[in-house]
């Protein structure tokens, strides 16, 4: 991360109030100056961050977090639920593809002004593309920025082979989401929305599928309703126009690829990397597997006290998760 991208990002959380992860990204910054030989300014800076935190907050809370209820009862093995951390801006995404989230984040925090003249914010997507393109991480962004809990459906407590009982279930989380606020997201969706006449249940999978968009279309609560797939082939086709947004995500093209390994190896000396050589090493591995890749290199660069990240110790990550990924 540059520094220009550190102010910017503490500029953000000064205007959200995200005191935590505005002294995170100081203390990131004073890092940066350190590697860049400013030690002066980098000491400076730990110790204006360390002044701040034994003092009380000093930048206002607009507005603190939804109050995160547990699921309780029933709903306990259908939802999970967590506060994530993560940010848009800690996300490497295309260009297009961040600007759709920030349309969305807009809109869900001008929502009543919307309402206001008739208009309904967008808080229905769905998430299509390949596993490991960040759609989970993309859900958990949406939930972060908003301060809002993210509840995961839990697939395993929600079908059963009981004929109408999956359907009662979803009735019990579409009752929470008019309930509690928050982002409810519907991970590996085309156990729900498969095709109808598609597998051997036919009757119940046509009950669930209906519920479900019969709920879907009903819904009028204030949080996001996020469903991922892997698998848009296999979606009923009604599904999809009854999503306001239908987001596609692929495999990073180069330009991303060199986008997401200069990001997480920010912190290291990477002088004398290839970028363009390591992305085209790297093509065709999904966006989890890239920065996995980074990480990797990053740590065999630790752990045997070298000083900077080579090309040979990227080279040999990235094909150790290429081989991984073909394993799968």
């Amino acid at each position: 991360m540059t520094t220009a991208r550190h102010i910017v990002t503490m500029l953000k959380s000064h205007i959200a109030g995200d005191e935590d992860r505005f002294l995170s990204t100081a203390m990131q910054l004073a890092a940066h100056e350190a590697r860049q030989g400013h030690g002066k300014l980098a000491q400076e800076l730990r110790d204006l961050v360390d002044a701040a935190k034994v003092k009380p907050a000093s930048i206002p809370r607009q507005g603190g977090p939804v109050p995160l209820a547990q699921p309780k009862g029933e709903l306990a093995g259908l939802l999970s639920a967590r506060y994530p951390d993560t940010r848009l801006g800690d996300m490497v995404l295309p260009f297009d593809l961040k600007a759709r989230m920030e349309r969305v984040l807009l809109e869900q925090r001008q929502q009543e002004y919307l309402r206001d003249h008739g208009l309904q914010p967008r808080r229905k997507l769905l998430l299509v593309g390949p596993a490991g393109a960040g759609k989970t991480m993309t859900a958990a962004a949406l939930a972060g920025e908003l301060k809002l809990p993210i509840f995961c459906v839990v697939l395993d407590g929600l079908i059963t082979k009981f004929m109408g009982e999956t359907a009662a279930k979803l009735r019990l989380v579409f009752d929470a989401m008019a309930a509690t606020r928050g982002v409810y997201f519907f991970d590996e969706f085309d156990a729900i929305g498969a095709r109808r006449g598609d597998r051997q249940d036919v009757g119940e999978i046509r009950r669930v599928l209906n519920s479900f968009l019969q709920f879907l279309e009903q819904d009028e609560s204030h949080g996001l309703i996020i469903a991922a797939t892997n698998h848009p082939e296999l979606l009923d086709k009604a599904l999809f126009r009854r999503f306001d947004d239908v987001v596609e995500y692929a495999l990073p093209d180069a330009d991303l690829i060199e986008r997401l390994l200069r990001a997480r190896l920010d912190r290291f000396d990477t002088r004398g990397l290839n970028w363009g050589e390591a992305a085209e090493q790297a093509a065709g591995l999904p966006q989890a597997e890239i920065v996995r890749a980074a990480e990797d290199a990053a740590k065999s660069i630790i752990l045997s006290n070298a000083k900077r990240i080579t090309a040979k110790a990227l080279s040999e990550s990235i094909a150790e998760r290429r081989r991984a990924t073909l394993a799968t």
